[in-house]
């Protein structure tokens, strides 16, 4: 890593300037974080997906610290966090001192930010009288030797605080083992909702052309380095890579993890040759030199930007667009972080959504950060990482028509319209009628069991029954609801014609009025089976 020496020193700070203003959720975070602390707790967990804005976050917190008189250390597990970190503190107009070689040591200033690098090699911080540490990216410092030393020996009694991301990690040892409690940012799909996080479009790379895992052996939870490089850094893939970038998001700003140096820069010459600007970054890559290509990148000077653990954590591109997953992992950390480097929302530069193209096979090891439904503190587990908080953790596939990586129970591709339904025989009544309860029980198909409810909304419709009543039998065959998406077009197809979505009305209407159902049912129930806006096409026509 090259010495920081160059970096510009802290100017003094005559007037604090105007700090961020939080989002409400982040504002939540934060009041929830001191109404642990009023309870007792003095170890806690602060979990905020990548797009959250741990930035503003860990930075309110440290201007409520230093406004209360409080001491407080902030550890960075890598020594180009220093200077993003302290860019984040003159955010909020924070007096701060640094251990950090090439850096101003201050040891009156009442935050410290301190590189545990360089913490490892000093002492006068042993005895600096820290009211609170912080644990910048805590999934990792924390578990530091120096670390530890805070936690166990130096600072028992001080708060510790411990921010991250991603809380899993590969191992025995979690942050669960080392802290009392935690509070936590909405899930990332909550976030997309509310327009603070892109949507995200996800795609394979043809079967023929992904990484090829025979042979390739776990060592201490993750693939062999060595045995990965030899399986990803082949030219016959890369170059599949480049096509498949061409075709699905040519001239896109695009960031690339790979499994080494070597194969990093390997993908960048590929992009060149192919006429496209492109480069590498890597760990030895000077902190002026990263600057330069980060701006490129973001600017678009620059389209692609390939790296090898420099880009997953600490950067900060919100105009980024298409990330390549090119590095097979077992780390839902590490698949959660590179992830969320396309996740930021970046309306000014027309960003409209993400994009990840798979060549490693990671989406359907590791899933969709939209899986994720709550947060958990983990604790040790025997074997592998923990799961990334509770979740629906559907099974992927990927389509074959547009590579488009999508969850199983999903009949249509939303990319390229390819209906999964029509490669299967149809399922009519008469099926439900010649198999037993059990038989239908050992059904395990997503598209099967898909036909088997739309015959039952089929039979429901015929015989005039309420439609719910379709999801009840369903339940009562496989002991699970039919997934949602399942009741657009189950009885009349993806193309009804007029008539067919006013007897579905007029069908809705009389069971309405037998059981005194409101027209908001009758709504309801019209637009499962025919799409959001439908109800709106028929009243139109009818008011004509």
């Amino acid at each position: 890593m090259a010495s920081e020496s160059t970096s510009p020193a802290p100017s003094n700070l005559q007037e604090k300037p105007t700090p961020p203003t939080l989002r409400p959720y982040q504002a939540q975070v934060v009041n929830d974080l001191y109404g642990k602390l009023r309870q007792g707790f003095r170890k806690v967990v602060i979990i905020a997906g990548t797009g959250a804005g741990k930035t503003v976050i860990s930075g309110q917190i440290c201007a409520h610290a230093e406004a209360k008189g409080s001491k407080l250390l902030f550890l960075v597990h890598l020594d180009v966090l220093v200077g993003q970190t302290y860019e984040k503190m003159k955010l909020f107009g924070l007096d701060c001192g640094f251990i950090k070689a090439g850096w101003p040591e201050n040891p009156d200033a009442p935050i410290q930010i301190a590189s545990v690098q360089t913490m490892a090699k000093r002492d006068w911080w042993k005895t600096w009288p820290a009211d609170l540490v912080f644990y910048d990216e805590g999934h990792t410092t924390v578990f530091s030797q120096v670390g530890q030393e805070l936690i166990y020996n130096t600072h028992p009694g001080a708060v510790h605080l411990a921010m991250t991301a991603t809380p899993y990690r590969l191992g025995h040892d979690q942050l669960g083992d080392h802290f009392e409690t935690l509070v936590c940012a909405p899930p990332p799909t909550a976030i997309q909702k509310m327009g603070f996080l892109a949507k995200m479009k996800y795609f394979g790379i043809p079967t023929e052309d992904q990484v090829d895992l025979d042979g390739v052996q776990l060592v201490a939870g993750e693939y062999n380095e060595k045995q990965l490089k030899n399986a990803c850094d082949r030219p016959e893939l890369i170059q599949r890579v480049v096509q498949e970038w061409l075709r699905l998001t040519p001239d896109k700003r695009t960031i690339a993890f790979c499994v080494d140096v070597g194969h990093a820069r390997h993908v960048a010459e590929a992009f060149k040759q192919a006429g496209v600007k492109s480069d590498y970054v890597a760990g030895s890559t000077s902190i002026k030199k990263r600057k330069e290509l980060y701006e490129a990148i973001a600017t678009g000077d620059l389209r692609v930007l390939t790296s090898c653990n420099v880009l997953s954590i600490g950067f900060d591109v919100p105009s980024i667009e298409v990330g390549l997953l090119l590095r097979p992992t077992t780390s839902t950390a590490l698949h959660q972080q590179q992830i969320g480097r396309v996740m930021r929302i970046s309306p000014h530069t027309g960003k409209e959504y993400g994009t990840i193209l798979d060549q490693a096979g990671n989406l359907q090891r590791l899933g969709f950060p939209e899986d994720i439904t709550t947060y958990e503190l983990p604790f040790g587990s025997a074997e592998t990482e923990a799961q990334p908080g509770k979740s629906h953790s559907y099974p992927k596939k990927q389509c074959p028509e547009c590579n488009a990586c999508i969850q199983t129970f999903i009949m249509e591709c939303p990319e390229c319209g390819h209906d999964w339904l029509a490669d299967r025989p149809i399922y009519t009544q008469d099926l439900i009628a010649l198999m037993g309860r059990e038989q239908l029980s050992q059904i395990t198909d997503e598209a099967e069991r898909c036909r088997i409810y739309e015959a039952l909304r089929q039979r429901c419709f015929r015989q005039g029954y309420e439609p719910n009543l379709a999801r009840n039998n369903y339940y009562e065959y496989f002991e699970v609801w039919p997934h949602e998406s399942w009741d657009k077009g189950a009885i009349f197809g993806s193309r009804p014609s007029r008539v067919q979505m006013e007897n579905f009305r007029i069908f809705l209407d009389r069971i309405a009025c037998k059981r005194g159902r409101a027209i908001h049912w009758v709504m309801e129930e019209f637009e499962k089976e025919f799409g959001v806006g439908s109800w709106a096409i028929i009243a139109g026509v009818r008011s004509a």
